[in-house]
């Protein structure tokens, strides 16, 4: 049986990704580059999924001037484009590893979208969107989208389309939330900026992941970082742990995560074998310089290695 997802993504970027030792504030930083990637949290989605072998159409929109790297990323993994052109650039985010990790990111700005062309988009993706079996909305608003419009589309695709998974942050994150989401994925910071308060350890944090279910969000999944990520359903709390990895890049692992939670729900896994799937695959992401699964042997591998520990 075929099972088809989707990916939006209404905010994409170029990546563009290197490894800094120190970053020194006013000097001129040496850079390794790692690579210059078509992205966009959506697109890093659907490359897990295509590598997990699940069809995929990619939508949102796109900057006519410099599209042609991402025509050739949909192209060499076979993905079904349905994104909109509208005029200018899509932007490009820098985003620079230091020696423990730590991330800093430099997102330039891109293509503002009219009232048009959001009512085109809109109209276009509610004609085809329940043709599939899950739709992922993930990243940020692109200039010229209005979060209360935002949120009207995210509820008028939840009517068409139950299994709508929700990755996004700010003012995009409250807004989609209104929508109630089948399945959201914040990270342990923006979910304290949703709750309005610290949430210093699992219990805090699990308590206001109830609070996402008691408005209708069938599933949330919280990533922690190194710690690994925390599932919250009708069924229990679950928490995965990863092996210590040596970090090349952060970029991408929470969309990976995203991409692994999918498949293993399309595949009517259990909630402890798909969050231990998600971690692993969340895991090679940050050990190499792109998003991707390169070996299904060395995702086996990582996935023996993830500790699973239920909570509630």
């Amino acid at each position: 049986m075929s099972r088809r997802v989707a990916t939006i993504t209404l905010n994409p970027a170029y990546d563009l990704v290197g490894l800094c030792p120190d970053i020194v504030k006013g000097s001129v930083n040496r850079v390794q580059t790692a690579g210059l990637h078509a992205a966009g949290k959506g697109n890093n989605v659907a490359k897990v999924l295509r590598d997990l072998g699940i069809d995929v159409t990619v939508s949102g929109f796109l900057g006519r001037e410099n599209q042609e790297g991402f025509q050739q990323f949909f192209s060499e993994n076979n993905m079904i484009n349905r994104f909109h052109l509208v005029s200018g650039r899509t932007r490009i985010n820098v985003k620079l590893t230091e020696k423990h990790g730590e991330v800093t990111d430099f997102n330039f700005s891109g293509f503002h979208v009219t009232e048009e062309e959001w009512e085109q988009f809109v109209n276009d993706s509610l004609m085809w969107i329940d043709q599939f079996d899950m739709v992922v909305v993930s990243g940020s608003l692109a200039e010229g989208i209005k979060p209360e419009r935002f949120a009207d589309w995210m509820m008028q695709l939840r009517q068409r389309c139950p299994c709508i998974i929700f990755d996004s942050s700010r003012e995009a994150l409250v807004a989609g939330l209104e929508a109630s989401p089948w399945l959201v994925k914040p990270n342990h910071h923006e979910l304290e900026i949703w709750a309005g308060k610290p949430l210093p350890d699992l219990d805090s944090i699990i308590d206001v992941a109830h609070e996402l279910r008691d408005k209708g969000i069938a599933h949330v999944v919280i990533s922690l970082g190194e710690q690994g990520a925390l599932w919250v359903n009708a069924s229990g709390a679950w928490l995965a742990k990863p092996p210590h990895c040596e970090v090349v890049s952060t970029v991408g692992a929470g969309d990976s995560m995203v991409g692994g939670l999918v498949y293993g729900l399309l595949m009517r896994e259990s909630s402890e074998y798909t969050l231990r799937l998600a971690t692993a695959v969340s895991a090679l992401t940050v050990s190499q310089p792109d998003v991707g699964i390169r070996s299904r042997i060395e995702l086996a591998s990582m996935m023996s290695k993830i500790e699973l520990t239920s909570l509630r």
